[in-house]
């Protein structure tokens, strides 16, 4: 008999994110898979496109993807559509952040601009989406926050925790 993906098993899973609604509906977000990265014009060099690897029901990946492998075989595969809060979690109006420009500047060494990346002083990272003379905006909900999602889910293995050959470390986190 074939294991199957149960809380406390080790599941090796290739997935594919994708964007479910919208005008962009289809555009993937998230691959394991490098075929599929190819295919899709989403592969970089920089990027080590391997199998996910978990521990299932231990919360190392989205609550509705560690929901949608369970009971899955290798070889399986299956598609889920995720509402925000199995997902990204909802958009947060609070998240977004007007902040000194100033104070900003000299504590990340650089100037201010759209799209940059910055670290809260807690540690949280966002993203700038406006700026002027005085302030900068700072976002710092998940991207896709608040978006539906779809996974591709293909299992290739599933292991005992114990089992010796199996590599219990996460090989990645879908996050």
């Amino acid at each position: 008999m074939t294991a199957t993906a149960e809380p406390g098993r080790i599941a090796i899973v290739h997935l594919t994110g994708r964007l479910a609604d919208g005008d962009d509906a289809g555009a993937v977000f998230e691959t394991t898979d490098a075929d599929v990265a190819l295919a899709e014009g989403v592969y970089h060099d920089h990027r080590d496109f391997a199998p996910l690897e978990f521990r299932v029901g231990e919360g190392h990946v989205l609550p509705g993807v560690d929901e949608a492998v369970r009971g899955m075989a290798p070889g399986e595969t299956e598609t889920v559509v995720l509402d925000p809060a199995d997902a990204y979690g909802a958009r947060d109006d609070d998240a977004v952040v007007a902040v000194d420009r100033d104070a900003l500047e000299a504590r990340s060494d650089t100037t201010a601009a759209v799209d940059d990346l910055v670290r809260s002083e807690r540690g949280d990272v966002g993203w700038v989406v406006a700026v002027d003379d005085a302030e900068a905006v700072v976002d710092f909900n998940h991207e896709l926050a608040g978006r539906r999602v779809a996974f591709e889910i293909r299992v290739l293995e599933v292991h005992a925790a114990d089992d010796t050959h199996a590599d219990t470390g996460d090989r990645g986190e879908v996050a």
